[in-house]
């Protein structure tokens, strides 16, 4: 059961990689692997066959997670997806509990902590409003592909950053999930040299700045999850007495699983 949660796990983080609105990095920290991940990323050779063991079932799921949304996307989401967004932000919101606790995991809050995340949710939040004008079209090529994978990676590093949201600004949004249905190697092979340069260059930096200013880090994370979540409440939906009430459904089915999601978690580091 623990090995198909971990694949289970691993397939709703590789959602955030095909979601737009989604991070990856975010879904991370709220099933409770983020952290685990990035100390996995930062010292691969130590302990690989154990680690394998445990982090093997994640990746798995990633790549399912980003076929099957892959596919999804081009189908049902395109019907029925402000639906999956409450689903997301419920359980986004399910989780904050857990973040405000491991964030005093080590330290109690402090003054600073709070500036912190007031701040950044401030920030992020008009930045991910704001901010679509910031990229235009770009020519699709081995290197631009190179770049959509360094910004995927990037969104398992930086929890809260969605890497489709600049996909779909950069205008390769589309032809990434046509390229992923049909298993293009022009666009997987380039996506995937990206993904790994980022998470190799980068992984040992945050572990570093995890090991030193934890409750500095995930105070900023949790700032940049609310931020997220608020950009992507679906707003452009007419919310009738029928679909608030099965919005609200939804809401609360996201946080069930959550709720789920976090005592199999508590259960597993046991």
């Amino acid at each position: 059961m623990d090995w198909f949660l971990r694949v289970f796990k691993g397939m709703l983080i590789g959602s955030g990689f095909i979601l737009p609105g989604i991070s990856g990095g975010t879904l991370a920290v709220v099933f409770g692997v983020y952290e685990r991940v990035i100390t996995f990323l930062a010292n691969i050779r130590k302990k690989l066959q154990a680690k394998c063991v445990v982090f093997l079932p994640l990746g798995i799921g990633g790549i399912l997670g980003i076929v099957v949304f892959s596919l999804l996307m081009s189908v049902a989401l395109a019907k029925y997806e402000y639906q999956m967004l409450w689903v997301f932000i419920g359980a986004i919101v399910g989780t904050l509990p857990t973040l405000f606790r491991q964030s005093t995991e080590q330290t109690k809050r402090t003054t600073a902590d709070t500036i912190i995340l007031i701040t950044t949710a401030l920030i992020m939040t008009v930045f991910l409003i704001f901010g679509q004008g910031l990229f235009s079209q770009i020519p699709q090529n081995f290197f631009t592909w190179i770049l959509s994978g360094f910004l995927i990676g990037l969104g398992v590093i930086i929890p809260g950053l969605s890497p489709s949201n600049f996909l779909i600004y950069m205008g390769m949004y589309q032809p990434m999930t046509d390229g992923l249905k049909t298993f293009d190697l022009g666009i997987v092979i380039p996506l995937a040299i990206g993904g790994i340069l980022s998470l190799v260059t980068l992984s040992k930096l945050v572990n570093l700045i995890l090991q030193n200013y934890h409750s500095r880090l995930f105070n900023f994370i949790i700032g940049v999850v609310i931020a997220s979540t608020i950009v992507i409440i679906p707003l452009n939906v007419t919310y009738d007495v029928v679909t608030i009430i099965s919005c609200a459904g939804l809401f609360l089915v996201g946080i069930g699983i959550a709720y789920l999601m976090t005592k199999l978690d508590q259960k597993e580091k046991a």
